[in-house]
């Protein structure tokens, strides 16, 4: 149980997908505008990555290792997040449709996020049980929900500030995203990975 817990923190602090190993920077930086939709964003993302975990997970140990086919690895990976993401879409189609809009263009990019992609590699890299790559799944999900809100209330409040011009939209964002990636270096030693 304590294993389980420092894969969930490792996941969310330590090993921070957006702001310590740089996977997922698309979505963070475009929808991390309005705290709602960096929210929905984040909550999608997670559900996906989770599934994908748990799928990924099944699919490696059940056929492509057994049949020796490791080579299809990447292919089926994609395959399988690709056809998560339909299902989360039609999912916030019929439930909300208010995030289903404001999500955009953002809610299919999920398909392509490297953030899904590297985790379900990493979590066969690391040779984590069926259990331990579903809370590592988890972890990653709240680490790039948290990074996402974080920003996006930076940006929010940015709104009000009196920032130079010539640093306005893209310069202070990713001023504030180096900021905020120092900032969570600093968890680097606290749990030994």
């Amino acid at each position: 149980m304590g294993n389980l817990a420092l894969t969930f923190i490792g996941a969310v602090l330590v090993n921070n997908f957006v702001l310590v190993r740089f996977l997922g920077i698309c979505p963070f930086l475009g929808v991390s505008k309005q705290i709602d939709t960096a929210l929905g964003m984040g909550m999608a993302t997670t559900f996906v990555m989770v599934l994908s975990g748990a799928a990924t997970w099944l699919v490696e140990h059940y056929i492509l290792v057994p049949f020796g086919l490791p080579f299809l690895q990447t292919l089926s990976y994609i395959l399988i997040i690709a056809s998560l993401v339909q299902v989360v879409e039609m999912f916030l189609k019929k439930t909300s449709p208010a995030l289903y809009s404001a999500l955009g263009i953002f809610l299919p990019l999920i398909t392509t996020n490297c953030a899904v992609l590297g985790l379900a590699i990493m979590a066969a890299q690391q040779n984590y049980t069926f259990v331990e790559t579903i809370v590592f799944a988890l972890g990653t999900g709240v680490g790039f929900t948290l990074a996402l809100a974080a920003m996006a209330g930076i940006r929010e409040q940015m709104e009000f500030a009196d920032i130079p011009k010539a640093l306005r939209g893209a310069g202070i964002t990713l001023i504030t995203a180096g900021l905020m990636s120092l900032a969570f270096m600093g968890f680097s030693g606290l749990i030994a990975m």
